[in-house]
Parts: C-alpha cells; sequence; structure tokens
C-alpha cells in the first residue's frame, strides 16, 4: 500500500548526457556525466548505471575529481552549491553554498583547499573565472563565500576554458581573443587575432581551448575548422602559433592526452582525429561516430577516452583508437511527430530519434534498446537540405506490425508520401520491411490505426489524409510458386462531404470504427464498413479520438483544436461537452515541471500498484510519463530517484561485480546456515531465525562506508556476537549434553511416557529443554560452567 503523501513528480529519463564534458574516475572504472539535477554513475565495463547523485535542486552544469580524494566527486548547479560527493556508495558528503549561479567547474591538485568556478555578476552575458575558497568544517552544510577574482570577460563554456603545465597558467578564449593568466606572475596576456570580414579571416573565431598537461603549449579550436598551437606566449611580442588543418567545420572540443604526446580534436565530422606529436602528417582516425562530436574527456589513467555526441550518447574509446562501450541516452530530436508510442512487445517507449529512424528506449534501464532505420537513406548535415521527415508510426496486432509515415516536401504542390509495413521477425528479434506504398493518399496523413481486437482474424490498419478520404488496408496472401508471402492492400475508401479526415479509432473490440471529419464524428460498421450514424457538435475541429476500455467502451472521447473534450455514450447518443478546468477532476497536480508538457503517455505495469485513495487510483494498472520541451521524462512515481532509475536489477548487478571479501564468505555461510534452519523450523513449527538484514551491527558494518567506520577492533566483538545465535533460538539438537541426560533419566523413571510416539518425545524434549533453560538464573549458569571445568581424573585412581 502506498502513501498519498509519497507520490511526487520524477525525472525518469530522458536528460541530456552531453550536456557536459564526461569524467572518468581515477582507475577507470567509472565515468561521470552531468544529466539534468542528477550526476550519473556508469560502468565503463557494463554500460550500466552504478548510482545516481541526486541532491542538487537545479541544472547541475558541472563535475571534477577531487584532486585530494580519487574516490571523492565535486558537482556545481544553478542552485549556487558545491557538492563533494562519495560516489562509490553513492551518498553526499558536504556541501558548500557559494551563493552565485555556478555554470562552471575547475580542480587543480595544488590548490587542494579551493576550487575555480564560472560565474555572472553584472550583465547576463559577462562572466567571470573566480576561486572559490572551500573551509574546512565538521558539519555537512557549509558556507563558502570567501571569493579571488582570476579572469574577466570569459565564456560560460568549460570547453573555453583550461588550466596548462600542472596549474601553473590558466587559459579563456571569447570571440577573438585568447586571455592567459600567470598563477605565479599574478598576470594577464591577451592575444587577439584579425576579425575582419574578408574571406581570410571570416571565421577566426575561437571555439575552444586545450592546455598542455607538461609544457607550455596552448591548443585553440576555431570556427573555420582550424588548430592553433600558440607558445612562447609568456611574452606578448615573441609568442608565435602554428596551425593544423583538417576539419571542414568548426572544431567542437580538444583534448590532450594525459602525457600530452598527443592533441585529440572533434568536430561535426563525426570522426575523432588524433593528432600525434602535434605534427600535420602524423594523425590518426576514427570515424563514422554517428553524430557530431560536443565533448571529448581523457580519463587520468590515460587508458580510456570518451566522446559526447550531439545526439546524446557518450562513447567510451580504447588508447588504440577502438570503441569500447556506448552509453546511450534518449535521442534529442527538433520535433516528435509520432508523439509517445507504446511497444507491446518490450513495453519500450517508441518515438522519433535520429532522422529518419524510430528509437526504442527503455523505461525501466532508462537507456535505449536500439534504432530502427525507417527512411533507409543516408542523412546529409546541410541547413538548407530538405529532409524526409517520419512524421507517423503505429503498432498493431500485438506489436506484430509497425506502420510507419515519412514525408517530403520542397513546395506546397511537390508533396512525397510513402507508407511502410514492417512485420516483427522472432528470428533477428527485430522489423523487417514487408510492403512499401507510394502515395497513399493525395495530401498529408493526419492519423493511422490498427485495429487491435483480440478476436481480430485478418490484420487492418485505416488511415486518414487531408484529401477527405479514409483507407482501410487489409492483410492478403501474397505467394507465388517461388515462396508463401504476404502483403498489404487497400479493401475500402470512405468519405463524408469532402470534409477532411482528422483523426480515427477502433473500438475495443473492433466492431465499430471512429472517424472525424473536422468538427463531426462518423461511426463505422468494421464488418460492412457502413455508415451508422454521426455526431455533430460545433466546439471546434476535432484532434484526437479514443474510445473507451473494459466497462467504458461504450464511451468515446474526441479533443479539440479548442481545447474541449466531448464524450459520447454510443448507447444512448448522448454528448458531453466540458472543458478541463471546470468538471470535478480526479486529479489535479500543479507546478509538475518547469517547462512546457508536450505529450504523455500511459504504459501498463506488470505488477499493479496498491493505491487506496480514489485520487491516485488511476495510477494502479498503469503509470503516466510525460515530455517536456527540452525532452525530459518525467513520471508520477513513489519511489525516490535512485530507486526509479537504478532498478534492483542494477543494484544486484553492482553488488555482484565487486570483489568477494572475508566478510562476504562469513556472511554467505551464515545466510546458509540460517536458511536450512528456517526450513527445518517450518517443517518442525520450530521458532524462525532472525534475517542478518535485521541485525543492527551487520547493517551498520555493510551499509556505512569504510573511511568512516570506527576501527576494526571496535567493530570485532559487535560484529563476532551479532553473528552468534542467541539462546532463545536454540534447536534441540543444540541444548548441552548433560540437560538430554537428565531428560533420557526422567523419561526412563515413568514407563506412562513409553508409549509416546517419536514425535511426542522430542517435542516433550524440546519443551523441558527449554523449562530448564530457563528456571537456570545466572549466578546458576557461572557455577555449573566451574564444575564442568573441574578436573575429576583423580576418581579413577579410587
Amino acid at each position: 500500500m502506498v502513501e498519498e503523501e509519497s507520490l511526487r513528480v520524477v525525472r525518469c529519463g530522458g536528460s541530456e548526457l552531453n550536456f557536459r564534458r564526461a569524467v572518468f574516475s581515477a582507475d577507470s572504472k567509472y565515468i561521470f556525466c552531468v544529466s539534468g539535477d542528477f550526476v550519473k554513475v556508469y560502468s565503463t565495463a557494463t554500460e550500466e548505471c552504478v548510482h545516481i547523485l541526486h541532491g542538487h535542486s537545479d541544472l547541475v552544469t558541472g563535475i571534477q575529481l577531487n584532486p585530494s580524494n580519487h574516490l571523492q566527486l565535486y558537482s556545481c548547479s544553478f542552485d549556487g552549491t558545491i557538492k563533494l560527493w562519495d560516489y562509490i556508495d553513492g551518498i553526499l558528503i558536504k556541501t558548500f553554498t557559494v551563493g552565485h549561479k555556478l555554470h562552471a567547474l575547475f580542480t587543480l591538485a595544488r590548490t587542494k583547499d579551493s576550487v575555480f568556478v564560472t560565474i555572472n555578476k553584472e550583465k547576463p552575458d559577462i562572466f567571470q573565472l573566480v576561486s572559490v575558497k572551500l573551509p574546512k568544517s565538521s558539519s555537512q552544510e557549509i558556507e563558502a563565500k570567501e571569493t579571488a577574482f582570476v579572469l574577466d570577460y570569459i565564456n560560460q563554456s568549460p570547453k573555453c576554458i583550461a588550466f596548462g603545465n600542472e596549474g601553473e597558467y590558466v587559459a579563456a578564449v571569447r570571440d577573438f581573443y585568447l586571455s592567459v593568466y600567470f598563477f605565479k606572475k599574478k598576470t594577464t596576456s591577451r592575444f587577439t587575432l584579425s576579425s575582419s570580414r574578408n574571406r581570410k579571416h571570416a571565421k577566426n573565431n575561437f571555439t575552444c581551448v586545450a592546455c598542455h598537461p607538461k609544457e607550455d603549449c596552448i591548443a585553440s579550436g576555431h570556427k573555420d575548422g582550424k588548430i592553433r598551437l600558440w607558445r612562447n606566449f609568456d611574452d606578448d611580442k615573441k609568442y608565435t602559433y602554428t596551425c593544423l588543418h583538417w576539419h571542414h567545420d568548426m572544431v567542437m572540443d580538444l583534448a590532450f592526452s594525459v602525457t600530452g604526446t598527443s592533441l585529440l580534436s572533434g568536430g561535426r565530422e563525426s570522426v575523432l582525429v588524433e593528432w600525434r606529436n602535434a605534427t600535420e602528417k602524423n594523425k590518426e582516425f576514427l570515424p563514422r561516430l554517428g553524430a557530431t562530436i560536443e565533448h571529448i574527456s581523457v580519463s587520468p589513467a590515460g587508458d580510456l577516452f570518451c566522446t559526447s555526441h550531439s545526439d546524446n550518447k557518450i562513447i567510451v574509446i580504447h588508447r588504440n583508437l577502438e570503441a569500447s562501450a556506448v552509453i546511450q541516452g534518449l535521442v534529442k530530436d527538433k520535433n516528435i511527430f509520432t508523439g509517445l508510442i507504446i511497444d507491446p512487445r518490450t513495453r519500450a517507449l517508441v518515438l522519433n530519434g535520429k532522422p529518419g529512424h524510430l528509437q526504442f528506449y527503455s523505461l525501466q534501464s532508462d537507456k535505449q534498446l536500439y534504432n530502427l532505420d525507417i527512411v533507409q537513406q543516408e542523412y546529409i548535415s546541410d541547413n538548407d537540405l530538405i529532409q524526409i521527415e517520419l512524421r507517423k508510426a503505429a503498432f498493431g496486432c500485438q506489436g506484430h506490425w509497425l506502420a510507419t509515415v515519412e514525408q517530403r516536401q520542397e513546395k506546397e504542390t511537390e508533396l512525397e508520401l510513402q507508407m511502410k509495413l514492417w512485420a516483427y521477425n522472432k528470428k533477428t528479434q527485430g522489423f523487417v520491411l514487408n510492403t512499401k506504398v507510394s502515395m497513399p493518399h493525395e495530401d498529408h496523413i493526419t492519423a493511422l490505426c490498427f485495429c487491435n481486437a483480440e478476436k481480430s482474424e485478418n490484420p487492418t490498419l485505416v488511415t486518414a489524409s487531408k484529401d477527405g478520404h479514409f483507407k482501410v488496408w487489409i492483410l492478403t496472401d501474397d505467394s507465388d510458386i517461388y515462396k508463401k508471402a504476404v502483403g498489404w492492400t487497400c479493401d475500402f475508401v470512405g468519405s463524408y462531404h469532402k470534409y477532411q479526415a482528422t483523426n480515427c479509432c477502433f473500438s475495443e473490440d473492433g466492431s465499430l470504427l471512429a472517424v472525424s471529419f473536422e468538427e463531426i464524428v462518423t461511426i463505422w460498421d468494421s464488418e460492412t464498413w457502413e455508415l451508422k450514424c454521426t455526431f455533430c457538435q460545433r466546439a471546434g475541429k476535432i484532434r484526437y479520438l479514443c474510445f473507451g476500455r473494459w466497462t467504458c467502451s461504450k464511451y468515446l472521447l474526441g479533443a479539440t483544436e479548442n481545447d474541449i473534450l466531448c464524450c459520447w455514450n454510443l448507447l444512448s447518443c448522448a454528448l458531453f461537452v466540458f472543458k478541463p478546468s471546470e468538471p470535478r477532476p480526479l486529479y489535479i497536480q500543479k507546478k509538475i515541471s518547469r517547462e512546457e508538457v508536450h505529450w504523455g503517455v500511459f504504459v501498463p505495469r506488470d505488477v499493479p500498484e496498491s493505491f487506496t485513495s480514489e485520487a491516485y487510483q488511476w495510477l494502479n494498472r498503469s503509470q503516466f510519463y510525460f515530455l517536456t520541451k527540452s525532452q525530459s521524462l518525467l513520471t508520477f512515481s513513489a519511489k525516490s530517484p535512485e530507486e526509479k532509475l537504478t532498478p534492483t536489477s542494477k543494484q544486484l548487478l553492482a553488488e555482484e561485480s565487486l570483489p568477494t571479501t572475508p566478510f562476504y564468505f562469513i556472511l554467505g555461510r551464515h545466510r546458509q546456515q540460517q536458511d536450512e534452519k528456517l526450513n527445518d523450523a517450518l517443517g518442525n513449527e520450530l521458532v524462525q531465525l532472525p534475517l542478518t538484514e535485521n541485525i543492527p551491527a551487520i547493517s551498520e558494518l555493510l551499509h556505512t562506508p569504510a573511511h568512516v567506520l570506527p576501527s576494526a577492533s571496535f567493530l570485532c566483538s559487535m560484529f563476532i556476537n551479532s553473528l552468534l545465535l542467541s539462546k532463545e533460538t536454540k534447536s534441540a539438537e543444540e541444548i548441552p549434553d548433560d540437560v538430554d541426560m537428565e531428560e533420557e533419566k526422567g523419561s526412563d523413571d515413568t514407563d506412562e511416557e513409553n508409549d509416546f510416539t517419536e514425535k511426542a518425545q522430542d517435542t516433550n524434549d524440546i519443551d523441558l529443554g527449554e523449562d530448564i533453560i530457563h528456571q537456570l538464573s545466572k549466578s546458576e549458569e557461572k557455577e555449573l560452567r566451574k564444575l564442568r571445568k573441574v578436573d575429576y581424573s583423580w576418581v579413577t585412581t579410587l
């Protein structure tokens, strides 16, 4: 049973993984990336999300490892705080309140008690780089108000700021300017490139910067695709730079290797370029990465790279330029024409992904399952080129069929339409193109729906169009002498007074088809395709139609362009028209998001919830997901974000990946012994033994971080005592031998007990043993132990 107060709106996925550079752990086992208000911790080996660090109240804008402790992580946010995390256990250690909106975060090994952040104080587009001193305190929340100015007039993007030569200087770029601040000299040098509008200097703008870790060398990326290597910049007059040029478009990011022998660059070509020894001739490529490279990161150990891409994915790359892992988030498409659809087979969320693709996104694991190429054409990145758009998609027959509609239109009279029907192949576990129909209608297709009735013998598809017609497509036998095959063909064409068909929907049992023609709704018999009745109303042009389910199957709902809901009773032909704000709603949730909500979808639950309140019962059988303007996926949940985003299977996977320890073997054997004794207890009706999860000592030992635990000697006695079984739960076999002998003597003295069965004897023995144990006081037990320890061997000599 779930309490009403525990229901809240949580972000369950969809946030950008490519908003900032990803950060590797010191041992390269984990990779960290910002994701909305959270910081996600992924395994570089399994691609699984191990932890979600949630505590910020606004967008996270920067993450860095703690130079003093490689098992800790700093993060900063728009909420004006810097938080220190233990990412192994996923817990928050400290919160430093700065007070300003923080846009980026940097750390240096030489300044362990301070960090560098980017803030803006005066104008919105003028940013400053300042150092923030982090006070040492035992409290968890600390104010960090002591700041020191470093650089002015910088770009807010962290790609435009870099520290070099082990923290000797910091370089920042903006527009046509390169600024270098030297910490020892406390001086700033500024270099300017030509900003004239002639062809030679038209795109000299700085886009990113990187500094050599060991030498005085700065690499800067530019809008024209060039990379400039700056040297001797400690002198304003003797500075020099050399150019490297391969990218045909702007350089998106740069990064030096740990040793500084290689320079990595990436851009819109989706190619990672490695410049060996910073020379033009000696370079290597990793092509076809799928999307524009937004960020490049290098692990502290130097064995791994990673690239963040515009399609919201992170690729982990080995030192030899071989991709080893892909972490794919929800792909950000400009427009979601298909809406949110649920795949009946996998319960995955299906929507527009990469251009011309459908993406299947797992709501449980918060990651993309796969992409389905619908257009099946090479995508050309050109803003002036009109691309083929995927407009509609629908599943039918419990996920065995998929229908898609794609279109391309250069002018009003030049419309290209294609409808494709895909069959699910069990062998390949994917969809295979079955039928392709060119120009199924003469105008834009507004809706398509399958008949998903359980008793439906022949699959049926209906399409509605602005040309004033709706068409019924059925599956027919298309076999020949060579092979057996099936295909789709048009079976019926319907219209109503040349009005534009705006939507269509089948009833739950498939007996009726509702088609809306602007402001009129028509009901058709699916057997004979005869018009049964029409509903006319003046509430506006109808956008959506939907039949009720189960006990509400007699109702037909419609939504108009005027934000009015209409409900028809098909049995009495009665009409109910109301605005969503006027009647008494079942549930109201205000301020669910800081952005506009564009799409929503109900997903059936595998295990129903048990909400008892009438206001929440609509969530018992299904869960509601909704998508915002920035494509953040939210839902109503009673679980915390950590439990929601990291399912139990992932937690078990993370535990299994940990190395075994002596404590694990002790607890493992102890659990096996308890399981065996529990089974015996159930069979013999004995008292159940306590579980290890309920023992405070074990819980404290396993759930507390190692670096904050007391010494092992302090915990040893408490831990050993917790593993010992109490006297109250002892079985008959554990009763001392002396007590058993006394019981046997007592049983021999009476002949009546010989008639009892063996089971009755065991029961009496247990009861008698327990009575004897309870009759002994502590002092008597001590005397009994002393007697046992006395040596009576001298009696044998007598």
